[in-house]
Parts: structure tokens; C-alpha cells; sequence
């Protein structure tokens, strides 16, 4: 079957990227319907490194999406009060080269016990002023921005590209007699499509009428509820999100232009949200609680079913904890695009497959940052007898000896979000490698390797000596002022 009448709807974040991504790639007619009674869950929020590809497959300009989404940009994600030191989450080159599969440089700054795994700029939030002599370079491969105004501008871009976005509440969803989808009863009209996306959030509008059933990770992570709220601007901003530990779970600061956003994810069982924000007051001071929400983190069983597929919160919801949620609608995007012309039954449980793939490596992911060694209440000393997934406790055996390498996730999806790269630095930051067997294993290695990883470090130092940086508010205020 070949869809030529494509509805998605629900026009947030995932709605319009996988509009975007199906409109570019199948130039086929693409509609968007979208409710103002279903809201945006957040009050910032952040990228991984898969926005960047999004970027370059929609003609999107990183000066266009700082001046518009009030963005900024980020290196990754500091990790502060989770183990005995902070540490960042960012994998930047050429710490990340290889030999063969093995990440040689992080291996010898791990054996020699050093935290010079990315440029030290990145710790100072500035920016090479060279920068903005081209805006095909990015001083950062991620970035932060207002959801908000996020949302606007991508409801330009699908315009811009011919994709039609209507506003209304879909009241109905009428099924044929093979159980898909006949036609939607919206409050302004009906809607007939070939092919629907389902990007309705926590509601799950269409998803819910085929049967879609949720499988839950509370098994393995124990935070279920959030509140988010917002905090005053600063005389410069972070590189970087801020993951602190908290009492109870922990905190996450967004930096974008004007303002931060903020947000404690935290564990019901242990204290409620006045609980929450009476914690973050001895420390922030004041703050308004925006919104407040429970969930269930996991995932549909089957994302696709019949002629309908869930992109975003209606297909899963993980802790934020690593920014997994915008990477996930646009892996599943463009993973769709290439699934969707003259799909089968076939086609779609092999969809289905790839996107639990990209959901147990995201689980396993957030579910490593809690194997710390932190056990000053009962909260911190229960989540380490928490039960680990099968998956990652076989891999942390593994990787308590040697560097994670490519070839350790050949068996899941192409579309995952997280690898050697980063299991290597999270793992390193929670401490648990045994460093003597990683510096033995680094020492077998080629004179290539090791000669490189020294080159690699002196050539970095050295350029940095030489940066011509400023502050990362003042590049920002650059670009939106002059570029």
C-alpha cells in the first residue's frame, strides 16, 4: 500500500517533524490538525545530536532557529551531584576517534585517570568568534530552544513546504471493517486520509481506538512524576543542561534566551509535589510552579498498527533525563519514510521491531545513570536494589573490563541513539571501569593508536591556547543582533 493522503495528528514538536520528514521525502499531499486544548509540555527544552540531521534534511539555518526559537547551544549534559565528581556527557571529536572499533583516546584518559574528555571550552561556555564567519559550522552539534516558539517556527517551515496545518478537536475516529482507520470526525469537519500519524500526546486520540497497549519500564525506573517551572536570566548561559541529583530524584536547568527552564523529576512513592518544591526552594529560592504531571515511563507495545503510527509522547515517554524524546520522533521519522511507500503486514512488524530496538536502548541508557554509588537516604539506597534489564546487567559485566565498541549493539536497530560513545563517558563519570584493566587493555594496543591519542590531546591544548572566544550570551546576541 502507497499512501498518498497523510494526516498527522497533533501539531507539537513530534506531529510537525515527522509532517516535515514525510512531506520532504515523499512529496506527497501532507496535512497537519492540530487542537489548542491539547498543550506543550515543557518550558525548554533539548536536543541530541539527531536535530542536527533533522536541520541539514529540512534546509533549517542554525542562525535562523537562534534568532526564532530563542535557542542556544549545547555540547551535551552535566551530570552534577550523581557521583564523586560532576561530569559532562558530551561526545565531541576527535576525542571519539577509533582504532578499528576502539575509542583509543577516551581509553587513555580514562586509564590515566584525567577528565579531558572534550574541549575545555565547553566548561568555560564560550565559543570561537571564527564561528561566525560561516553558518555551516557549528560551534556545538545539539542545541536548546523555546518549545513554544519552537513550535511556531516549525508550523512555518511545514507551511513553507506546502504542508496544509488546520486547527481542531478530533472528536471521533471511525474504524473500517478490517479495523483501521475509515475517517476522523473533527468539530469543524471530517477527515479522510490514506495514512495517519498519531501525535496527540498523552491522549493517544487514535492509538487508543486500534487497541494499542503500553508496556511500562516502572520495573526498572522508579521516577513517575514532574514539575516544571521557570528561573531568570543570566549574565551568560551553559554549554551545557544541568542534571543535578536531587533528594529524591533529580533536576534538570535549560538555558534559553531570556530565561531557564526547569523541572524536578522525581518519585512519587517518596514525596509529593509540595514536597518537591519545598526542596528546590532551599535552594533556588522562590519559584511558580508551572505545571505538574504524573506518568508511566515506557512505550506502545506496537507503534504502528493498520494505517496509523505514533510519533512522540502518544508512542513513548522516558524520564527527560537525557533529552531522548525530540531524537526519538526524528529517528522514528526518518526511519518511517524509508518503511512507508508500498508497506505490508511485514513492513510494519519490522517497524514495530527497530522502534522497540531504539526504546530498550534509550531504557537501558537512563536506567545506567542510576547504577551510582550515592546512598545518603533511604530514596538512593532503594534504587540501588532496583533490578537491572537483563540487556544492560549483561553489558555492565562486560564493560566493567573493556571499552564499549560498536559491535556491541549489532544486534539492535541502526536507529538507536546511544552507543560506545556514550555509554563510555556515562559509565567513566559513574566510575564503573576498572581502570587498571583499561589502561591493560590500551597498552595492547597498535604504536598507531597510542602515538595519535597524544597527538590528539597536544593539538587540542594547543588550539585552544589559541581560540579567539567570547561568551556563549555574546555570540548569541551576535547572531541575533547582526547575522
Amino acid at each position: 500500500m502507497k499512501p498518498n493522503k497523510i494526516l498527522v495528528v497533533g501539531g507539537g514538536t513530534a506531529g510537525l517533524i515527522a509532517a516535515i520528514i514525510l512531506k520532504i521525502k515523499l512529496n506527497v499531499i501532507v496535512d497537519v490538525v492540530h487542537s489548542k486544548n491539547i498543550g506543550i509540555i515543557g518550558v525548554g527544552e533539548g536536543s541530541t545530536e539527531h536535530w542536527k540531521e533533522f536541520m541539514s534534511f529540512a534546509g533549517i539555518d542554525q542562525y535562523d532557529l537562534i534568532k526564532h526559537c530563542d535557542a542556544t547551544y549545547k555540547s551535551g549534559i552535566m551530570f552534577s551531584n550523581w557521583g564523586a565528581k560532576d561530569f559532562l556527557h558530551s561526545v565531541a571529536g576527535p576525542f571519539d576517534n577509533k582504532n578499528g572499533q576502539y575509542s583509543y583516546v577516551y581509553a587513555k584518559q580514562i586509564a590515566e585517570n584525567n577528565t579531558y574528555l572534550y574541549p575545555s571550552n565547553f566548561l568555560d561556555s564560550t565559543i570561537d568568534v571564527r564561528f561566525l564567519n560561516t553558518r555551516d559550522a557549528f560551534p556545538a552539534n545539539q542545541f536548546h530552544f523555546n518549545t513554544y516558539k519552537l513550535n511556531e517556527f516549525l508550523i512555518d517551515k511545514a507551511k513553507s513546504i506546502g504542508i496544509n496545518v488546520l486547527e481542531d478537536d478530533i472528536n471521533e475516529v471511525i474504524l473500517d471493517q478490517e479495523g483501521s482507520i475509515d475517517y476522523l470526525i473533527g468539530k469543524k469537519q471530517e477527515y479522510n486520509y490514506d495514512f495517519y500519524i498519531d501525535s496527540t500526546g498523552f491522549k493517544r486520540i487514535l492509538m487508543s481506538k486500534l487497541g494499542a497497549k503500553w508496556k511500562s519500564y516502572k520495573k526498572y525506573l522508579k521516577m513517575k512524576s514532574a514539575i516544571v517551572f521557570q528561573t531568570p536570566d543570566e549574565p551568560n548561559y551553559n554549554l551545557w543542561t544541568l542534571a543535578k541529583a536531587m533528594d529524591y530524584g533529580w533536576r534538570f536547568k535549560i538555558p534559553v534566551w531570556g530565561r531557564h527552564g526547569n523541572g524536578y523529576i522525581f518519585d512519587s512513592d517518596y514525596i509529593t509535589a509540595d514536597d518537591a518544591q519545598k526542596e528546590l526552594t532551599k535552594e533556588l529560592g522562590d519559584i511558580e510552579i508551572r505545571k505538574q504531571f504524573n506518568f508511566d515511563p515506557g512505550c506502545l507495545e506496537s507503534v504502528w498498527i493498520k494505517n496509523c503510527c505514533a510519533i512522540g509522547v502518544s508512542a513513548n515517554f522516558v524520564e527527560p533525563l537525557e533529552a531522548s524524546s525530540i531524537g526519538t520522533s526524528i529517528q522514528q521519522s526518518f526511519l518511517l519514510m524509508h518503511k512507508i511507500s508500498n508497506y505490508t503486514q511485514q513492513t510494519i512488524q519490522s517497524y514495530n521491531k527497530s522502534v522497540n530496538s531504539i526504546m530498550e536502548n534509550i531504557r537501558d541508557f537512563v536506567v545506567l545513570h542510576y547504577q551510582t554509588k550515592k546512598n545518603h537516604n533511604s530514596f538512593w539506597q532503594d534504587l540501588q536494589k532496583t533490578e537491572l534489564p537483563e540487556s544492560l546487567l549483561e553489558n555492565l559485566e562486560m564493560w566493567k573490563y573493556k571499552l564499549p565498541i560498536r559491535e556491541d549493539f549489532s544486534g539492535q536497530s541502526n536507529y538507536i541513539l546511544f552507543t560506545e560513545d556514550n555509554y563510555t563517558l556515562v559509565m567513566n563519570g559513574l566510575d564503573l571501569f576498572d581502570r587498571k584493566s583499561i589502561d591493560g587493555e590500551y597498552q595492547t594496543l597498535n604504536r598507531f593508536a597510542q602515538d595519535n591519542a597524544n597527538l590528539i590531546i597536544d593539538d587540542e591544548l594547543y588550539n585552544e591556547q589559541n581560540l579567539k572566544t567570547i561568551t556563549h550570551k555574546n555570540f548569541l546576541k551576535l547572531v541575533r543582533d547582526y547575522l
